[in-house]
């Protein structure tokens, strides 16, 4: 029996002690004296509240010993043996006691079930970008080689009748690019695994994420020596832009630094389809225009994101602050795919088995072959 019902047969016991008493009162008054089925009656009413109020004291003090003492709440048990009088009663000296309990109770009602709500809020996720700029095509081996063009010398001119023609030279290089891991792990308990399957597959998914915003930053910065990506701005896979703060004019000397690569590579042959470049350096930019009372600066928006003479800017965590590429990523290299992202799971890793812990493993195997160095220019956006 809990508190609440408790608390409903002492208020019973309460009213027929309550007649009781009336007609004891009235038997005194008319008889003299108080019957003895009247006496009786008292003393086992008397009994039975007392033996309620015993319940009840035990049943609060098991509930404090379970929530720690002073910080349970103040239930109907606690006012109750609390009350003034109560002492009296519980040993038999007064015929009963009455407690006004407070309707409103501190504390939460464990009966309550808490509103919970589906899924897991999410931690940040940064947009990948560099990746899409690139073909990508599968591999079965753990390094790509390829013939790459290191010069042309191209000496074609007109020639005379019965004169020698002129001769042009080309030189090749052979490439190794081997295949790189980018991996982490963690553990989760059994238990998470297989009783909270919406957690378990968010882990999973943070774990995939974890490996791919790190090959974002390997495809930018890597500097392939291994086991690192040869990333965009390893030295030997792009052209230096090779401007210094003096041929950039007066004023948005990076929309004019800018400009005057996209129209270097076009003369090299080469037709540039973006601009990469880190967030900063574009809110900064952008800035830099709006206030500007120079015109004629080209950026534009699309279902794309924004344009800058006419091409892409592709925003990426993986670009260090203060540099920047333009370039025909296509033509520039290939990203070779070993393996996807991969999450393995096993329960033999060192006392996995007897804590009941999982290791989560997640890694992916990929190598970027840039083919093509002089397809991409770059260097500092704000050159000394």
């Amino acid at each position: 029996m809990d508190i609440e019902k408790l608390m409903k047969a002492m208020d019973g016991i309460e009213g027929l002690l309550k007649s009781q008493a009336e007609k004891a009162d009235g038997e005194l008054k008319t008889l003299g004296k108080v019957s003895a089925d009247t006496k009786t009656a008292l003393d086992n009413l008397g009994v039975q509240q007392r033996e309620l109020a015993d319940r009840l004291l035990q049943l609060e003090q098991s509930g404090l010993a379970q929530k720690g003492g002073a910080d349970a709440p103040e239930s109907w048990g606690s006012q109750v043996i609390k009350a003034a009088g109560y002492q009296s009663f519980a040993g038999g000296h007064a015929p009963k006691l009455r407690v006004e309990v407070k309707n409103t109770l501190t504390g939460s009602d464990t009966n309550v079930a808490p509103d919970r709500k589906p899924g897991v809020v999410p931690g940040a996720y940064n947009m990948l970008t560099l990746e899409a700029l690139y073909n990508a095509v599968p591999t079965s081996s753990n390094a790509i080689e390829f013939t790459k063009e290191a010069s042309f010398t191209n000496s074609a001119a007109e020639a005379a009748e019965g004169v020698a023609k002129a001769e042009s030279a080309l030189t090749w290089s052979l490439v190794n690019m081997p295949i790189s891991t980018v991996a982490h792990w963690i553990k989760i308990s059994r238990q998470l695994a297989t009783d909270n399957t919406a957690l378990a597959a968010y882990v999973d998914n943070r774990m995939r994420y974890g490996v791919n915003r790190r090959v974002e930053t390997q495809l930018a910065v890597g500097d392939g020596t291994a086991p690192n990506i040869s990333g965009i701005f390893d030295a030997g896979n792009f052209t230096a832009h090779g401007y210094a703060d003096a041929a950039l004019g007066s004023t948005l000397k990076k929309f004019t630094l800018i400009r005057k690569v996209i129209a270097d590579l076009w003369n090299a042959g080469y037709r540039a389809n973006a601009i990469i470049m880190n967030a900063a350096d574009w809110a900064t930019m952008e800035t830099e225009a709006m206030v500007s009372t120079s015109t004629g600066v080209a950026i534009a928006y699309d279902q794309m994101g924004p344009r800058l003479w006419g091409l892409r800017v592709v925003q990426s965590v993986g670009v260090t602050a203060d540099t920047f590429a333009v370039g025909d990523f296509t033509q520039h290299g290939t990203i070779y795919n070993r393996e996807g992202v991969v999450v393995d799971m096993s329960e033999s890793d060192s006392d996995n088995f007897t804590k009941n812990l999982i290791t989560l493993r997640a890694e992916r195997r990929l190598a970027l072959a840039t083919e093509v160095p002089a397809a991409v220019r770059a260097g500092d956006l704000t050159p000394a």
